[in-house]
């Protein structure tokens, strides 16, 4: 890493066409758009969010130490004349304009990822393996939609050697702009999957909506395909007609060119034995789930594709571990034991139930523990709702789970299917389930919490960890 500023103010007012007013500092350190969060010098953009007006916070940020404030010309009104202030038409529009500087100033080789499932696993896999190789830059969180990857991309040292960005859509055409502000040289789809389905209609919907990734890639760039799905013709048709003229695919089917040669599945992580686009390469995986397995097939394919040492990316992939609320694991103290608690809470899809059940399915258990999951809502999946719900059952059976709690009018479709054995409670919401998950728990029991954010589901978890105070496996790591 680099001491130099990220920007200095002259560089900043110039991309955005902004005019400066007030006292101005010569550089900043970073970008932010939470008072929260904001380092002291750090530039604060004032975007209007889907709830608040970041202008309603411009005082607040800078009292707590931001260098300058950029604000939209029709809001100046609003703040003294010796507020430090960049003024721009829209501020969006400016962190954008930031946004092609900073594409344009850089050199890094840039690495985009989409997909129904599995972008910010990926790119952490992608930042992991990167990092050993020189300087990288991901996108934090989930920063993928319309402010989050342009505020990713102007947040880009120009001394990175790599940059990683992630992109989300709900709808048909989110996409190709964000392909095209980012310019990567390789682009990867995770995976299609019913997710959004209520906006889309069919997976090859979704299918030409991510594939719009393609129309962003660089030149001589490579797109990276789950040759496992059954939409891989499909996306590598497109990437054809975008001009692509590299196409890499990864999975277990004989032909990927980022093949799964061998797996073991172990309770926190997996042993995976590989051929990364001719290399053969044995790595341990530090987040379980075939799930993560198949997505490090990507990142490593990404890896190789960009220049990176490969034998290192394999080694760094044993530190990856699932990010808040996707995975992550709590162990619980009940007084007379431990339990596992799997926080899946974040967000959810049949796709990633399936996956989330898996690893719960493999998950150690006490003497008398027991496989408990708890489900909240799956949303935005159109008329195939109810179907899709009750189908979790099968992965139920698969899985061996022993109780299930669920939450939801949606996810009552799957307790109606459920047998009278695996229902341990049903509530119309996740303020409902609260008592009776808690109530539940015993020493030597994994429970696994999941649900579309809609659901609420961390409430559930946020209860359980007051009820049974302990610690993450991260934490535990580092005794």
């Amino acid at each position: 890493m680099t001491d130099r500023p990220l920007w200095t103010v002259e560089a900043m007012a110039a991309a955005m066409g902004a005019t400066p007013a007030g006292p101005q500092p010569l550089s900043i350190p970073g970008i932010s758009i939470d008072t929260r969060t904001v380092v002291p010098g750090e530039a604060f953009f004032a975007i209007k969010g889907d709830n608040r007006d970041g202008h309603e916070f411009v005082e607040a940020a800078l009292a707590a130490g931001a260098g300058v404030a950029v604000v939209a010309s029709d809001r100046r009104g609003r703040f003294p004349d010796h507020a430090p202030l960049l003024v721009v038409p829209d501020v969006l529009d400016g962190l954008r304009e930031l946004a092609r500087a900073a594409r344009a100033r850089t050199r890094a080789k840039i690495i985009a990822v989409t997909g129904s499932v599995g972008k910010t696993s990926t790119k952490e896999a992608l930042r992991l393996t990167l990092a050993p190789d020189g300087e990288t830059h991901a996108s934090i969180a989930s920063y993928n939609n319309h402010w989050g990857v342009p505020l990713s991309l102007a947040r880009c040292p120009a001394s990175a050697r790599y940059a990683v960005f992630e992109m989300g859509m709900n709808h048909a055409g989110e996409i190709e702009p964000l392909a095209r502000l980012v310019r990567p040289h390789v682009a990867i789809i995770t995976t299609v999957e019913p997710v959004h389905l209520e906006f889309f209609g069919s997976l090859e919907a979704i299918a030409d909506a991510k594939a719009e990734i393609f129309r962003g890639l660089e030149a001589g760039g490579a797109a990276v395909i789950n040759r496992d799905n059954p939409q891989f013709a499909r996306l590598r048709r497109h990437a054809q007609d975008a001009g692509v003229d590299r196409i890499v695919s990864f999975g277990e089917h004989v032909e990927a060119d980022a093949r799964l040669i061998k797996s073991s599945l172990l309770p926190d992580c997996s042993a995976v034995q590989a051929r990364i686009l001719g290399a053969d390469l044995t790595y341990k995986l530090g987040a379980p789930g075939r799930h993560m397995v198949h997505n490090s097939l990507a990142a490593l394919a990404a890896a190789a594709l960009v220049g990176a040492d490969l034998a290192l990316a394999g080694l760094a992939l044993a530190q990856l571990r699932p990010a808040s609320g996707r995975g992550t694991r709590i162990t619980l103290d009940t007084g007379d034991g431990e339990a596992l608690l799997i926080d899946e809470s974040y967000n959810a899809n049949p796709a990633s139930m399936a996956a989330a059940l898996n690893v719960l399915g493999s998950a150690a258990v006490g003497p008398h523990g027991r496989r408990i999951a708890v489900l909240g809502d799956m949303l935005e999946l159109g008329p195939t709702s109810p179907a899709l719900h009750r189908g979790l059952n099968e992965a139920i059976k698969v899985n061996h789970i022993d109780l299930v709690y669920c939450c939801g009018p949606l996810m009552r479709n799957l307790w109606d299917a459920l047998s009278t054995g695996k229902r341990g409670g049903y509530a119309d919401s996740s303020a409902g389930l609260e008592a009776q998950a808690v109530a539940a728990i015993r020493a030597g029991d994994a429970i696994m919490i999941k649900g579309s954010l809609g659901s609420k589901m961390k409430t559930i978890v946020s209860a359980l960890e007051k009820r049974f105070p302990g610690k993450t496996a991260h934490d535990e790591a580092a005794v």
